[in-house]
């Protein structure tokens, strides 16, 4: 029976098992949205990880939403991803890069010209963003306009192109948690009345031509895409999700992606209003290629969700931020360390390469 431990064929990439490293924000990069040593030390440490996917990227300068978060449209960014992807790949690991564009969850303070976050609808998020310095409400973003969309495309074409340029062995297209690719994709963010909204299949065309932008740059085989169809993070919802995202995975199969990372709906999620029926399980019949999914899994459940067959590999978020050598202590059945979650998104070294190996 299959399980976390059993090897897999992840498109052109053979992993030795399937616990990956769930892409994790951790505002930890240097001046210029630049990666750094420090990263690369983060990233070396939980090598042993079937698949590291990177934090979250982003692919354009006005695609930020967070104070230290990296990018990958400039030679300098480009230049420290080298050295992640170098002590990854040193350590015997594979890395992914997942390309980001935030969309609405922005604020004129983080864009390059001072100007409003884009968006496929001028609809403002509830809640407040964190600038670097002070807590201020959302904004309502700028809609797009049709002919600002091949641009947007081009920015995921660059940021792919970019990615191999930085030695990664494939990337993630970030189509999920509520950031613009997964804002054109669901109704409740989307009131467009172009070739870009109302229709399902106007809806997805976005994220469908994004796909088939970095597929040409890295060939199908070394390309994912992350969905969070339950999700609410980040004001989301849409009004028949099963039948959104199914008909998306469903366009996808001609692909032939590396995988589709689909999230679980967790008791959090139901708790903030989700609506439980919409992750993989439910999915699983429009998608029969590699389903990577994440949310909450332990090893037991990891376990049972690949033995079942309605996910093929577990993607771990908090469990390998606390623990670089997780896939060890899974083998083993070791104690997990506590993860300090006051240091999730500080800077510097504490709480982030100083979790402590398992004793031998």
């Amino acid at each position: 029976m299959k399980n976390l431990f059993t090897p897999i064929t992840i498109g052109a990439i053979h992993v030795p098992n399937r616990i990956f490293m769930a892409p994790l924000t951790r505002c930890r990069a240097d001046v210029g949205n630049v990666p750094n040593e420090l990263n690369a030390e983060y990233y070396r440490q939980r090598a042993s990880a079937g698949l590291i996917i990177s934090e979250a990227t982003s692919v354009t300068p006005r695609g930020f939403g967070y104070p230290n978060t990296p990018g990958i449209f400039t030679n300098a960014q480009i230049e420290g991803w080298k050295k992640v992807t170098s002590a990854v790949h040193a350590a015997g690991g594979r890395m992914f890069l997942q390309l980001w564009n935030v969309g609405r969850i922005s604020h004129s303070a983080y864009q390059p010209d001072g100007g409003l976050p884009i968006a496929p609808s001028a609809i403002k998020p509830k809640g407040k963003i964190f600038t670097g310095t002070e807590m201020l409400d959302y904004e309502t973003p700028r809609a797009l306009e049709t002919s600002e969309i091949p641009g947007i495309i081009a920015e995921y074409a660059h940021g792919a192109k970019a990615a191999k340029a930085a030695g990664f062995d494939g990337v993630e297209i970030h189509n999920a948690n509520g950031y613009l690719l997964d804002q054109f994709l669901r109704d409740g963010t989307n009131h467009r009345t172009d070739l870009y909204g109302g229709s399902i299949q106007n809806r997805s065309r976005l994220t469908l031509e994004v796909t088939e932008a970095v597929v040409s740059v890295w060939g199908a085989d070394r390309v994912g895409i992350r969905f969070s169809p339950g999700g609410v993070f980040n004001d989301m919802h849409d009004s028949n999700p099963v039948a959104t995202f199914g008909h998306v995975l469903k366009e996808l199969q001609a692909h032939k992606l590396a995988y589709a990372h689909i999230t679980q709906v967790t008791a959090q999620d139901v708790a903030h209003g989700a609506a439980a029926g919409a992750g993989p399980r439910e999915l699983r019949a429009y998608y029969p290629g590699n389903i990577v999914t994440a949310g909450g899994f332990t090893q037991e459940s990891g376990n049972q969700a690949i033995a079942e067959g309605w996910a093929d590999a577990i993607a771990f978020g908090v469990p390998f931020l606390s623990n670089p050598d997780l896939p060890e202590r899974f083998r083993k059945n070791a104690p997990l360390n506590t993860p300090d979650e006051n240091t999730f998104y500080a800077s510097g070294p504490k709480g982030y390469t100083d979790y402590p190996a398992m004793s031998v």
